[in-house]
């Protein structure tokens, strides 16, 4: 009998949030992963492979990408979209800034793919 396939939540923030003009402080930065990661776990808690991943507890696996710019998140999301992949973008209010989407959690081989582009944030 195989393995289970090993689930995994991809979150992508916007790099450029970080950086100068923006220059977001790092905790403003990460909280929107933390927002993203946690609306789509939400939104798709009915999903099996979300069930299961909320139940591996600490053995979580999460990987947070990085999207250089707003239109590089845009393009990512709208690939998503067209693939059919459950994901959250998540846009920061009041201000309507698109910060960052969150994939649900997913075997890894069904959705690295669409990631590929995308380096581990910095």
């Amino acid at each position: 009998m195989a393995a289970p396939a090993a689930l995994v939540q991809y979150v992508v923030l916007r790099g450029d949030l970080a950086r100068p003009p923006r220059s977001w402080p790092l905790g403003a930065v990460v909280a929107q992963g933390c927002h993203a990661a946690l609306a789509a776990a939400h939104a798709y808690r009915e999903r099996p492979d979300t069930a299961a991943y909320l139940e591996q507890g600490g053995a979580m696996r999460t990987v947070v990408l990085e999207a250089p710019d707003e239109a590089s998140l845009m393009d990512l999301e709208q690939i998503l979209r067209e693939k059919g992949v459950e994901h959250l973008l998540w846009t920061e209010q009041p201000e309507g800034i698109p910060t960052c989407l969150a994939l649900r959690p997913y075997p890894k081989d069904q959705v690295q793919r669409h990631l590929r582009n995308f380096k581990l944030l910095k």
